[in-house]
């Protein structure tokens, strides 16, 4: 999740933060609008609009309750996995 806990985020903040972490990764708009989209069915975010001085209004998205969750999970199922992954490639003990 790269909607952090207890803040809200517009778009563009996501698409560079993904850059910063993945080293320059080069991510477009148009690929994060659908993830958002997909995490907002699945209730894991909320947007909510909000004006913006410079144009019109903009969304910016938060998570839910049950985004809270699911990250919690994932950090847990992801320490999991990288563990194991680091001690294979000589990274870890």
């Amino acid at each position: 999740m790269l909607i952090q806990r207890c803040n809200s985020h517009y778009p563009q903040v996501v698409q560079i933060k993904i850059v910063k972490a993945w080293d320059g990764l080069s991510v477009s708009e148009g690929s994060i609008y659908p993830i958002l989209l997909r995490l907002q069915k699945e209730k894991l975010i909320s947007g909510e609009l909000k004006k913006s001085s410079t144009g019109p209004n903009r969304k910016y998205y938060f998570l839910t309750r049950d985004g809270v969750q699911a990250l919690e999970e994932f950090r847990t199922n992801w320490v999991g996995i990288k563990v194991p992954v680091d001690r294979m490639l000589g990274g870890g003990k």
